[in-house]
Protein backbone atom coordinates (compact mmCIF):
# COMPACT_ATOMS: atom_id res chain seq x y z
CA UNK A 1 0.00 0.00 0.00
CA UNK A 2 1.26 3.33 -0.73
CA UNK A 3 2.61 5.36 1.80
CA UNK A 4 2.62 8.88 0.50
CA UNK A 5 2.01 10.65 -2.64
CA UNK A 6 5.19 12.89 -2.89
CA UNK A 7 3.63 14.90 -5.83
CA UNK A 8 0.95 16.02 -3.44
CA UNK A 9 2.93 16.55 -0.36
CA UNK A 10 5.55 17.88 -1.50
CA UNK A 11 4.84 19.44 -4.98
CA UNK A 12 7.87 21.69 -5.80
CA UNK A 13 10.07 19.10 -4.54
CA UNK A 14 8.78 16.96 -6.71
CA UNK A 15 8.39 19.58 -9.94
CA UNK A 16 12.00 19.74 -9.08
CA UNK A 17 12.95 15.84 -9.77
CA UNK A 18 10.63 16.38 -12.77
CA UNK A 19 13.12 19.45 -14.15
CA UNK A 20 15.81 17.06 -13.85
CA UNK A 21 13.62 13.77 -15.54
CA UNK A 22 12.82 16.09 -18.75
CA UNK A 23 16.39 17.85 -18.98
CA UNK A 24 17.75 13.97 -19.13
CA UNK A 25 15.33 13.11 -21.53
CA UNK A 26 16.63 15.61 -23.61
CA UNK A 27 20.09 15.21 -23.65
CA UNK A 28 20.38 11.60 -23.20
CA UNK A 29 20.63 9.29 -26.23
CA UNK A 30 16.80 7.51 -25.48
CA UNK A 31 18.19 3.94 -25.66
CA UNK A 32 20.67 4.33 -23.48
CA UNK A 33 18.60 6.14 -21.02
CA UNK A 34 16.20 3.65 -20.89
CA UNK A 35 18.76 0.98 -20.38
CA UNK A 36 20.26 2.86 -17.16
CA UNK A 37 16.78 3.68 -15.63
CA UNK A 38 16.22 -0.19 -16.51
CA UNK A 39 19.60 -1.24 -14.33
CA UNK A 40 19.41 1.02 -11.87
CA UNK A 41 16.10 0.19 -10.91
CA UNK A 42 17.13 -3.63 -10.65
CA UNK A 43 19.45 -2.41 -8.16
CA UNK A 44 17.48 -0.73 -6.28
CA UNK A 45 14.96 -3.50 -5.93
CA UNK A 46 12.17 -0.49 -7.39
CA UNK A 47 9.47 -2.68 -9.26
CA UNK A 48 7.00 0.56 -9.99
CA UNK A 49 10.41 2.12 -12.23
CA UNK A 50 11.51 -1.65 -13.42
CA UNK A 51 7.91 -2.32 -14.93
CA UNK A 52 7.56 1.54 -16.00
CA UNK A 53 11.25 1.68 -18.31
CA UNK A 54 10.86 -1.96 -19.28
CA UNK A 55 7.54 -0.63 -20.74
CA UNK A 56 8.79 2.30 -21.88
CA UNK A 57 11.44 0.80 -23.50
CA UNK A 58 9.84 -2.26 -25.18
CA UNK A 59 7.14 0.72 -26.84
CA UNK A 60 10.31 2.54 -28.06
CA UNK A 61 11.49 -0.72 -30.08
CA UNK A 62 13.84 -2.18 -27.52
CA UNK A 63 13.85 -6.17 -27.63
CA UNK A 64 12.74 -7.98 -24.94
CA UNK A 65 15.85 -9.99 -25.18
CA UNK A 66 18.10 -6.78 -24.63
CA UNK A 67 16.02 -5.87 -21.50
CA UNK A 68 16.25 -9.13 -19.89
CA UNK A 69 19.85 -9.18 -20.06
CA UNK A 70 20.57 -6.48 -18.45
CA UNK A 71 20.24 -7.78 -14.84
CA UNK A 72 23.21 -10.04 -16.48
CA UNK A 73 24.84 -7.26 -18.80
CA UNK A 74 28.50 -8.26 -17.90
CA UNK A 75 27.90 -11.76 -20.04
CA UNK A 76 25.43 -10.49 -22.69
CA UNK A 77 27.08 -10.51 -25.95
CA UNK A 78 23.93 -7.52 -26.79
CA UNK A 79 25.29 -3.89 -25.95
CA UNK A 80 27.58 -2.08 -27.65
CA UNK A 81 30.67 -0.50 -25.74
CA UNK A 82 28.63 2.91 -25.14
CA UNK A 83 26.20 1.03 -23.39
CA UNK A 84 28.15 -1.38 -21.94
CA UNK A 85 30.27 1.73 -20.40
CA UNK A 86 27.00 3.35 -19.58
CA UNK A 87 25.81 0.41 -17.67
CA UNK A 88 29.34 -0.35 -15.45
CA UNK A 89 28.88 3.61 -14.46
CA UNK A 90 25.68 2.99 -14.00
CA UNK A 91 26.22 0.35 -11.10
CA UNK A 92 29.46 2.25 -9.77
CA UNK A 93 26.76 5.28 -9.15
CA UNK A 94 23.92 3.37 -7.79
CA UNK A 95 26.10 1.00 -5.29
CA UNK A 96 28.22 4.21 -4.62
CA UNK A 97 30.60 2.35 -1.80
CA UNK A 98 33.05 3.85 0.35
CA UNK A 99 35.92 4.22 -2.74
CA UNK A 100 33.24 6.16 -5.19
CA UNK A 101 33.05 5.51 -8.86
CA UNK A 102 37.07 3.44 -9.49
CA UNK A 103 38.55 5.05 -11.96
CA UNK A 104 38.27 2.38 -14.44
CA UNK A 105 34.88 2.71 -14.57
CA UNK A 106 35.28 6.22 -15.01
CA UNK A 107 38.06 6.11 -17.66
CA UNK A 108 35.89 3.46 -19.96
CA UNK A 109 33.32 5.80 -19.78
CA UNK A 110 35.20 8.79 -20.69
CA UNK A 111 36.69 7.30 -23.69
CA UNK A 112 33.57 6.57 -25.40
CA UNK A 113 31.30 9.58 -24.32
CA UNK A 114 32.13 13.32 -24.51
CA UNK A 115 32.57 15.43 -21.51
CA UNK A 116 28.94 16.74 -21.75
CA UNK A 117 27.60 12.99 -22.77
CA UNK A 118 28.98 12.41 -19.68
CA UNK A 119 27.80 14.52 -17.42
CA UNK A 120 24.83 14.24 -18.71
CA UNK A 121 24.58 10.60 -18.33
CA UNK A 122 25.89 11.00 -14.73
CA UNK A 123 22.81 13.21 -14.17
CA UNK A 124 20.62 10.75 -15.47
CA UNK A 125 21.91 8.07 -13.57
CA UNK A 126 21.30 10.62 -10.31
CA UNK A 127 17.70 11.23 -11.33
CA UNK A 128 16.35 7.54 -11.48
CA UNK A 129 18.32 6.98 -8.39
CA UNK A 130 16.36 9.70 -6.87
CA UNK A 131 13.00 8.03 -8.30
CA UNK A 132 13.95 4.82 -7.53
CA UNK A 133 14.58 5.97 -3.39
CA UNK A 134 11.29 7.98 -3.55
CA UNK A 135 8.72 4.91 -5.24
CA UNK A 136 10.85 2.52 -2.76
CA UNK A 137 10.44 4.52 0.25
CA UNK A 138 6.58 5.45 -0.28
CA UNK A 139 5.91 1.86 -1.52
CA UNK A 140 4.63 3.31 -4.96
CA UNK A 141 2.94 -0.07 -6.86
CA UNK A 142 3.60 -0.71 -10.46
CA UNK A 143 -0.35 -0.78 -11.83
CA UNK A 144 -2.61 -3.38 -11.86
CA UNK A 145 -3.14 -3.53 -15.27
CA UNK A 146 -1.69 -1.30 -18.39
Amino acid sequence: MERMNAAEVAPQGYKAVLGLEKYVQTNVDHTVLELVKLRASMINGCAFCVDMHSRDALAAGESSRRLFAVAAWREAPFFDERERAALALTDAVTRLGDHGVPDDVWDAAAKVWSEKELADLVLAIATINVWNRLAVTMHAEPPAQV
